[in-house]
């Protein structure tokens, strides 16, 4: 497969292509050479990352300019102040906010990964399962990270071979 195939079969599947895309080229870029597996950690400055985590963190530069990430610092911002936790310290009620702001949108985008992931599944482009350990609970998912393989057709056109 090409790497125009590869696109126009993202595009077929996936409401958002271009994230999607972006999801697979990161996926492509961790994996193991031998196994083509990513996760379920990232090693980034000493720090073992989830890799959904990681994908999330790698695609924030993408929305600094959206209005809704605007929306979400001033709502926080608005929240914190409220709720009167914002120190005097301009610089330290920075960090706050900034803090504040990575989270949410940690835990959105999250969910943003997994769409797109799903949608990687679908188009035959990626595999997923979990690893950890598994506890009772209601979250099947507890405990436990997403690791994603990526399949020979998709690693052949992101390479370059047809």
């Amino acid at each position: 497969m090409s790497l125009p195939g590869l696109i126009e079969r993202i595009a077929d599947v996936s409401p958002r292509p271009r994230y999607a895309f972006m999801v697979l080229n990161l996926i492509a870029k961790v994996a193991n050479n031998n196994s083509g597996s990513a996760g379920p950690y990232v090693v980034e400055h000493d720090r073992r990352i989830p890799l959904r985590d990681w994908l999330c963190d790698s695609l924030v530069p993408m929305a600094k300019r959206d209005a809704r990430r605007l929306a979400i610092v001033n709502e926080v911002r608005s929240s914190l102040n409220r709720m009167n936790v914002l120190p005097s310290d301009v610089d330290a009620a920075e960090r706050m906010v900034e803090e504040e702001v990575r989270a949410r949108v940690r835990r959105s985008g999250r969910c943003n990964v997994s769409r797109a992931v799903s949608d990687l599944v679908r188009a035959g482009l990626l595999r997923r399962h979990y690893q950890g350990f598994r506890v009772d609970h209601h979250n099947r998912g507890a405990q436990r990270e997403a690791v994603y393989t990526i399949t020979a057709l998709a690693a052949g056109a992101l390479n370059g071979r047809k």
